[in-house]
């Protein structure tokens, strides 16, 4: 399929396929993009103690930093990856670039509370410019496209972490607020920079129109969703109130979607084999990431003085669940080989059976640093292969016009999954508190709050079991056809 549809792009634009060193540059320049757009996901948790004190603000006050920033990826996710098909690469890169450029600088400039939140608003739309490669990756290069593509996405992603994890801890113990965000407003800069510079100019991929209407109202009930699972154990009965309002809202849209001539996503796209399933995983494994960093975070930085933790500052936390980032580029590359041989089921499985493994592991083991060091590579060897065979497999069964919707779908779910599984497990540590210690969770409350997220993957196994039942083979079969 990626063979065909290259060479149709190439006689539509006149382009020639990009030699060897043309396509080094361009993994290399997209591995840039992925890391620096992920890192952003990680950087900023860090940093929520010393924006307290700059800015004298409470912690309700400091949370809606990260509040900000998932409902801009919300719209960001629904937005970029859908308009690359539809303008060109060049372009969407250089918006994206101006928009995260400017999301840093905002706050470094103007350095107050209300800058801060527009900034971070900003920088989560901008950070879904890390789905952009699967798109421009797929249309520049020749052979075996979606692989590289994919490869470049989930490798880069432990990248990210890594330097989002380590790059905000030290933030917090050597660098000002301000300090911080210019060296991130370089660090767009430069990317995006290198990005036009290596990108060929292309012709938009598609010629279709998305509905206005459509995408608004996407974005309403995904921001709706999004913002009461974020704020859930602060506005409470509230939020159970704009849950439903927003659930409700979307499947009013998935109905409407479905009759409209200019969707927003192409939802016959879901009854192609396995697609579902993928999107259904990546959300699951989206909560289970959200969830175990959410359960290592607080109990490493728990003061021991209350009886348990490990009293870890931010800086320690981020190494300790280092081997969750490292693991990442074991299994990215060899499940989405797994993938391409036709085996979507055995990947999504392995991966799930992984983070089971290892969820359950640290509901039994999380008294010590070396538990957590074990622990956290097996979740993370897991969670990668997961998410290689969500993003993979609706690459693999569309063609590249539709490459960008293909990598919005399952990475809207992911964010909303993400934002599930940390509403869960901090309405969990938010059930009883050590007597004497406000605000400090129970003990056994870790050991509920991982054995809950051992049920996310358990819930893949099953999807992915449901899936092989009702079409054997048709995967292997669609792959053949390709």
């Amino acid at each position: 399929m990626a063979s065909a549809n290259d060479a149709v792009l190439t006689a539509e634009t006149g382009a020639t396929a990009p030699a060897s060193s043309k396509r080094g540059a361009l993994i290399s320049v997209s591995a840039l993009l992925c890391t620096v757009t992920m890192a952003i996901n990680f950087m900023l948790g860090p940093l929520l103690p010393l924006m307290q004190s700059h800015f004298s603000v409470g912690v309700s006050a400091a949370t809606w930093v990260l509040t900000a920033m998932l409902l801009g990826s919300g719209a960001g996710f629904v937005l970029i990856p859908r308009l690359q098909d539809i303008v060109d690469d060049r372009k969407m890169l250089l918006w994206s670039g101006i928009l995260l450029t400017a999301g840093a600088l905002i706050p470094a400039v103007a350095d107050t509370y209300l800058a801060l939140l527009a900034g971070s608003a900003m920088l989560g739309f901008g950070s879904a410019a890390q789905m952009l490669p699967l798109g421009f990756l797929r249309r520049h290069l020749s052979g075996s496209s979606i692989a590289t593509a994919v490869s470049v996405l989930i490798m880069t992603t432990g990248t990210g972490v890594v330097v989002g994890m380590v790059g905000g801890g030290l933030s917090v113990k050597y660098l000002s607020l301000s300090a911080f965000f210019y060296i991130l407003a370089a660090a767009f800069a430069a990317t995006t920079v290198a990005l036009l510079a290596v990108v060929p100019p292309s012709r938009p991929a598609s010629s279709a129109r998305i509905g206005i209407g459509g995408t608004a109202w996407m974005i309403a009930w995904v921001t709706l969703v999004l913002l009461a699972m974020a704020q859930i154990s602060i506005w409470g009965n509230v939020c159970y109130l704009l849950l439903g309002i927003g659930v409700v809202a979307g499947v009013a849209w998935v109905l409407a979607q479905r009759r409209s001539t200019a969707p927003v996503f192409d939802l016959a796209m879901l009854k192609r084999p396995y697609t579902t399933t993928a999107c259904v995983a990546s959300f699951l494994f989206g909560a289970v990431d959200a969830a175990f960093m959410l359960l290592v975070t607080y109990y490493t930085q728990t003061p021991a003085e209350v009886g348990y933790g490990l009293g870890t500052d931010a800086l320690g936390t981020s190494l300790i669940m280092l081997p969750f980032a490292l693991t990442m580029f074991i299994s990215g590359k060899a499940a989405e080989r797994m993938v391409q041989q036709g085996r979507p089921g055995t990947i999504l499985a392995a991966g799930a059976g992984l983070c089971a493994l290892g969820l359950v592991w640290l509901a039994f083991a999380h008294d010590h640093t070396w538990q957590y060091l074990v622990g956290s590579a097996v979740v993370g060897l897991g969670s990668r292969a997961g998410y290689s065979g969500s993003f993979a497999i609706p690459q693999l069964v569309v063609d590249e016009d539709q490459a960008g919707m293909a990598a919005g779908v399952p990475a809207t779910v992911m964010m909303i999954g993400a934002a599930f599984g940390s509403a869960i497990n901090t309405i969990v540590l938010s059930l009883a508190y050590v007597p004497g210690a406000p605000g400090v969770p129970e003990p056994h409350l870790y050991t509920v709050g991982y054995l809950i997220a051992a049920a996310f993957p358990v819930a893949v196994l099953a999807a992915t079991t449901v899936s092989s039942a009702r079409h054997p083979g048709a995967f292997k079969a669609l792959m053949a056809q390709a």
